[in-house]
């Protein structure tokens, strides 16, 4: 059952006077609790602080190159078929990137972060496992 306000008007606290509920409480403790002896590392009250405000630099992820390696069996139609449908390079792109393997030894497919190339060499060195071709995909960080 709700209390009326007369009856929490001369209710008493544990050990202390009747006390209004709607007065102002006893500021005392207060104004004890903020000396300013009490305060940490000597701050008092006319002591100024600065705020500060931290600005985090967000770091550009690492670029990986990811290269296609020579080798004397592909057949230069399937370099160019996974050049496109792994690397959606043009017909023109993937024969000079083909060609640029077969004369070089080693040729760039693309720059992209780790996550991304990962997954391209995966999807590389799967197509020429389920092809049956010894096609050697790798990426390395620039």
């Amino acid at each position: 059952m709700p209390l009326s306000a007369r009856t929490r008007s001369t209710m008493t606290a544990p050990g202390g006077p009747a006390r209004n509920s709607l007065a102002q409480p006893d500021r005392t403790w207060l104004a004890h609790m903020m000396a300013d002896d009490d305060k940490p590392n000597g701050v008092g009250k006319d002591d100024v602080g600065v705020a500060t405000k931290v600005r985090t630099k967000t770091k550009r992820p690492s670029l990986y190159r990811v290269l296609l390696l020579n080798d004397d069996y592909t057949p230069m139609e399937f370099v160019v078929v996974v050049l496109r449908e792994v690397f959606f390079k043009s017909r023109d792109e993937a024969m000079r990137i083909m060609l640029h393997v077969h004369n070089q030894g080693v040729g760039e497919c693309g720059v992209y972060p780790f996550e991304v190339a990962e997954t391209k060499v995966g999807r590389v060195m799967d197509a020429a496992r389920k092809n049956q071709h010894p096609l050697q995909c790798v990426m390395e960080k620039k």
